[in-house]
């Protein structure tokens, strides 16, 4: 059985449960869950808030109480994946914090879809990795082999030579960008190639926020003489369901 908690968010096919959630006055969150649960129940969310997570929470515990021995959760989007280091002297390692959270919880399994880092499953118990080969190998299937899988800057790099491998061994193209990490403003996008004389780029980012690595990597691409561009990026806080692709022109 599935408890889909945002309702616009469905991962799986099989039998919903139902149930009824409001806020209190106070600010407080509450949660009903109608009918009777199976043995095992595959809790799935969007978080993209604080409130998100302690709906999980409250969920979890009520499956538990009404006698639930298995329950499986599924986030496309791991709450605070981007917060995966501690960069400048006073912020906390959020995604730990999360990571302790969902731990506390005594999940049978949490699943999620391609997280920024490997920081993420090293954290979290019992965690299933959906990598994003399957996506990236359709997106090749429509513009054909002429392409060069981009990365756009070092943190993507880490992974895109996993994802080479995994498709056969599809070239990469490295990429680079500077960031403030104060302002967290960009500026500074290189391409390490002088003339790409037409080929097309699919550019494979860890993480999307508003999209200014992917507005000021084509730019970049195009004084280059890159053919066809496409975007592959991991969900950002839940925005999209599945994968975001974008065609930049």
């Amino acid at each position: 059985m599935y408890l889909n908690l945002d309702r616009n968010f469905n991962p799986y096919l099989g039998e919903e449960m139902s149930f009824e959630s409001f806020i209190f006055p106070g600010g407080e969150g509450h949660i009903k869950i109608t009918g009777s649960p199976s043995s095992t129940v595959t809790v799935s969310h969007r978080v993209k808030s604080f409130s998100d997570m302690v709906m999980i929470m409250l969920a979890v515990d009520a499956l538990r109480r009404m006698g639930t021995d298995q329950i499986n959760l599924m986030l496309p989007y791991f709450p605070a994946a981007r917060q995966d280091r501690v960069m400048v002297k006073g912020e906390p390692l959020t995604v730990k914090i999360m990571a302790d959270m969902i731990n506390s919880l005594n999940l049978n399994r949490v699943t999620v879809f391609d997280p920024h880092s490997e920081v993420t499953p090293a954290l979290l118990n019992n965690c299933e990795v959906i990598y994003n080969y399957d996506f990236i190998a359709s997106a090749i299937e429509d513009i054909g082999q002429n392409l060069l899988l981009t990365a756009p800057d070092g943190g993507a790099l880490k992974k895109i030579y996993k994802v080479s491998e995994a498709l056969g061994g599809i070239e990469v193209l490295e990429c680079s960008k500077s960031r403030d990490v104060k302002t967290g403003q960009l500026k500074g996008f290189r391409v390490s190639a002088d003339d790409l004389q037409g080929r097309h780029c699919i550019i494979v980012d860890d993480i999307c926020d508003g999209g200014g690595t992917f507005m000021g990597l084509a730019e970049e691409l195009k004084k280059k003489n890159a053919g066809y561009l496409k975007v592959i990026d991991e969900l950002m806080k839940g925005d999209s369901t599945v994968i975001n692709q974008t065609t930049l022109n």
